[in-house]
């Protein structure tokens, strides 16, 4: 969620912190803030966007080789200039910038105000570095002795970066639930949330495990646990080219995005399926291959985008491989008492791999003995590291908050995923195999030329960009596709949306429909037609307003709806690939005729790295 950007190293701090602060946008925040170290300790920091900071340093002096940067999303305090990060300690000597939540915040306050320590905003930040700050006084330790103390005393997550006025050569990041990456360059260091910052500078980073504290100091790297012991940095070669994470002409990091489908889906496919010889490979799935084929059930865990991309693989791994799948949401997951046990597979879904209740949800099935897969985009993540295998997805940064391609990428490995178990279990004939095969090797070509329907997608949402309420309805494969596609709508354009089986109109939300109310209907040709057929002729006899999504060639359709949006024929176990092109984009466009921030839509972050 926050973002975080520090370096040190010879090269003028300052605009390489503005840069990466940008970089982070993505992530969502509310305020922005720097600190400098050029003969004193200065902190600058504004609510509002870093363009709003930027603005405020201009005829400030903001040279010097070491510094940090914040970019904040409000828990602890409303956003304003106060609650923004960096926070100075009580004798203004050091500052601290933080990303997570300190849950025992409350009682240690009133331990420091009791001990004299003042504060100055209402954030939990502002008590952990006044933490710091006491047990170096007490003890007479060094500021990292005291870093390392002030983790003993803290409960929740974090990942901070402290400078301190007494040491200005010095800088001391460390974490816990919270990521953060530290880039190795000639004589310097980065360190950031994630590598988009990064890449611009160096190829080679150190991902930071749990209870780690890095210092540099003089120009040299220490790794250490918060109990003291001596880390060697295991340094990763990044494959991320700084061209993914610029807009490449696009108006919006979303659209971009959107039509980078057909190549991510593509990529997500490549190497593990070869059309030609009917073959199926996934290297993280192959050591657990037996315990897929004979797990008794599969738990899917995931939030949000995500989540229903596991709701389509509960279809898929159940239609084709025959084992029960439970869909559960993360963040509900491990407060309810879940039953698990070693026979269980635990598959989670993550775009980020840094999603705080799903790495949460790992944990507690580690614990009861539990296999656990991850699925996710970001090499080195903390859920890719959490795991016992996994597959990523190659769908490439996504910046925009909203996710697109994350979705159709998840979609496209779970969809292998469970073809590859029902071919080990024998539950899907051959025959059925290979023409799944084929069929998954013509989406990519299919979402081309779904993209190409942008133009009319976009007349249709300037006729409904101004309605206060959408409903999305589907059927089967197509009902997480519904899900998601008001779950798209809601996140960028602010318009009230929902997403429900078709049949389950009759039993409560029907009672909604009028003439200006729209409803997005997938129907494309399946095992359900005939029933959603009946389900638009109920909207269409109450007034409503049909955008249907069907397939090329469909006549009776067209004929009672409203709007109709051509997509190309596949197989239903496909068809999540395709239908839900045209919501992403029907979601875009309204957005942008109504003004809203497409790529960082308010009170969102793309990585909700705490519960």
């Amino acid at each position: 969620m926050c973002g975080i950007v520090a370096y040190v190293g010879h090269r003028d701090a300052c605009p390489i912190i503005i840069k990466g602060l940008k970089r982070l946008e993505y992530r969502g925040y509310d305020s922005a803030g720097i600190a400098l170290m050029n003969g004193e300790l200065n902190v600058y920091k504004k609510k509002g966007k870093v363009s709003e900071l930027e603005a405020f340093i201009a005829d400030k002096n903001v040279h010097g080789n070491i510094g940090m940067g914040h970019t904040r999303w409000a828990t602890h305090g409303e956003p304003n200039d106060v609650n923004a990060h960096p926070h100075y300690s009580t004798s203004g000597k050091i500052a601290i910038i933080h990303n997570g939540i300190i849950e025992n915040y409350a009682s240690l306050k009133t331990l420091l105000l009791e001990k004299g320590h003042t504060f100055q905003s209402d954030t939990d930040s502002e008590v952990f570095i006044n933490l710091i700050e006491d047990i170096r006084t007490t003890t007479s330790c060094s500021l990292v002795e005291a870093v390392r103390l002030a983790l003993h005393e803290v409960v929740g997550a974090y990942a901070i970066v402290v400078l301190s006025k007494d040491d200005p050569n010095q800088l001391i990041a460390a974490r816990k639930g919270s990521p953060l990456v530290v880039g190795v360059g000639e004589g310097e260091y980065f360190f950031a949330s994630d590598a988009t910052p990064i890449i611009e500078y160096t190829n080679d980073v150190i991902y930071l495990n749990d209870f780690e504290i890095a210092v540099v100091k003089d120009g040299e790297l220490d790794i250490r646990t918060k109990e003291d012991v001596k880390q060697t940095p295991y340094i990763q070669r990044l494959e991320l080219e700084l061209e993914s994470i610029e807009k490449g002409g696009y108006e919006h990091f979303m659209l971009k995005e959107i039509f980078e489908q057909p190549r991510s889906i593509l990529d997500s496919m490549r190497g593990r399926m070869i059309a030609e010889s009917n073959h199926l490979m996934m290297g993280g799935i192959r050591e657990y291959e037996n315990k897929f084929a004979n797990a008794q059930r599969i738990l899917i865990v995931a939030c949000g985008t995500s989540w229903h991309a596991g709701l389509v693989a509960e279809y898929l791994i159940e239609d084709l491989a025959r084992i029960p799948v439970e869909v559960e949401y993360a963040s509900e997951f491990r407060y309810r008492n879940p039953i698990v046990n070693e026979n269980d597979i635990v598959i989670a879904i993550s775009q980020s791999g840094e999603t705080a209740d799903t790495l949460a949800a790992i944990e507690l099935a580690k614990s009861k003995g539990a296999t656990i897969f991850g699925v996710c985009n970001v090499v080195g993540s903390s859920i890719a590291r959490a795991t016992d295998a996994g597959a990523y997805t190659h769908a490439g940064p996504e910046i925009g908050v909203a996710s697109t391609k994350a979705f159709t990428a998840q979609v496209t490995v779970l969809t292998l995923i469970a073809m590859m178990i029902g071919s080990k279990r024998g539950t899907i004939e051959t025959s059925k195999l290979y023409e799944l095969i084929a069929e998954l090797e013509q989406i990519p070509a299919k979402v081309e030329q779904t993209l190409k329907l942008d133009k009319q997608i976009e007349e249709i949402s300037a006729i409904y960009k101004d309605v206060t309420n959408f409903l999305y309805l589907g059927r089967g494969y197509n009902f997480p596709v519904a899900l998601e596609g008001a779950l798209k709508l809601k996140e960028i354009s602010y318009i009230h949306a929902e997403g429900y089986p078709a049949a389950e109109m009759k039993h409560g939300p029907i009672a909604l429909i009028d003439e200006h109310m729209p409803v997005v209907v997938i129907a494309t040709k399946d095992s359900s037609y005939e029933k959603i057929v009946s389900n638009i002729q109920e909207v269409k006899a109450r007034k409503g307003k049909v955008i249907a999504i069907v397939t090329e060639g469909d006549t009776t359709i067209p004929a009672m709806a409203d709007h109709v949006i051509e997509i190309p024929e596949t197989s239903e176990h496909l068809m999540p690939l395709l239908s839900v092109v045209p919501l992403q984009l029907l979601s875009y466009h309204i957005a942008v005729m109504r003004g809203c921030n497409v790529d960082q839509p308010r009170n969102l972050a793309k990585s909700v790295t705490v519960e």
